[in-house]
């Protein structure tokens, strides 16, 4: 029986993967600046790594983690292909179901690939139980509002033509919804931020094929199956924003950084306790409940 929370064809995630690996160097250079955007985290931590997993690193993360002396890196993804590109040790696996045993990595580092997993705050526990005491996580996904110039262009396009819509772009989370996916599923010192990745094509058939040679196309389970009007793509087109210069696209790239528990860590200070008043601190003036400051 399907899953009904299920939210994508985890299959079709796969083959779409599988085929990228044959076509995604024609979006490398903003694979590669997401990846040092994201692994330039590692530049605030003077702690030194020994044991990483990549999740998702598309031949872009391992090197980049053996760069900074990390010796032995696990290169997973759901796709095999990939998974044989990634750089380390390949293990083809699904997010959901890990297969690795507690305390096995003091890194682990998911790239541009949590944003296709149905259960993301049970995946995440795995990954923190996959983790050794006060060993890093570091995650990098897509988030609102990327592709909503697409979103809108679909679903203008396709109301006009069939009188409905069906989903075309792929759900994506939003940022304030990062460090609690993080502090629910157990790590500390649990942090998220954006990043916007400004992107122009000269046309949104470009945008169009740089989505498919990433493997990035849609696979909501409650697409529609049905082979798409022909003008639907070229309605959409004609919706997108464009100027002189092209066709804008929003890319908005969420990071989840975290600990795992372990002993030393930083810990919140106790309600009540503290010493030194706000005030003081900002050097303001400190007024009571409902009375006027003025002038």
């Amino acid at each position: 029986m399907a899953d009904p929370t299920a939210v994508f064809d985890r299959r079709l995630v796969r083959l779409r993967r599988d085929r990228s690996a044959a076509t995604q160097h024609r979006v490398a250079p903003i694979l590669e600046e997401a990846a040092d955007r994201l692994l330039d985290r590692l530049d605030d931590t003077t702690r030194r790594f020994t044991r990483a997993l990549e999740i998702g690193g598309r031949g872009l993360i391992a090197p980049r983690l053996a760069a900074r002396g990390i010796g032995h890196i696990i290169s997973a993804d759901l796709s095999p292909a990939l998974a044989a590109r990634g750089g380390g040790v390949p293990v083809a696996l699904d997010e959901e179901w890990l297969p690795f045993a507690p305390a096995s990595f003091d890194l682990v580092v998911a790239f541009l690939d949590l944003h296709w997993v149905n259960d993301l705050p049970g995946a995440l526990v795995q990954l923190r139980r996959a983790m050794v005491p006060d060993g890093l996580f570091l995650a990098l996904l897509p988030g609102l509002p990327t592709l909503q110039e697409l979103r809108t262009a679909t679903i203008s396009a396709e109301t006009e033509l069939r009188g409905g819509l069906s989903p075309r772009v792929s759900p994506f989370p939003e940022l304030r919804d990062g460090a609690g996916l993080l502090q629910r599923a157990g790590f500390t010192m649990p942090v998220a931020d954006a990043e916007e990745l400004p992107l122009l094509y000269r046309d949104p058939f470009a945008l169009f094929a740089d989505l498919r040679a990433a493997g990035e196309t849609n696979a909501v389970l409650t697409r529609d199956g049905r082979i798409p009007p022909r003008a639907l793509f070229p309605l959409a087109a004609a919706h997108m924003p464009r100027d002189a210069q092209g066709t804008p696209a929003t890319l908005r790239l969420i990071a989840l950084t975290g600990w795992s528990p372990g002993e030393g860590q930083p810990q919140p200070a106790r309600p009540g306790s503290a010493t030194t008043r706000l005030a003081d601190a900002l050097g303001a003036k400190e007024h009571g409940t409902g009375e006027k400051t003025g002038r």
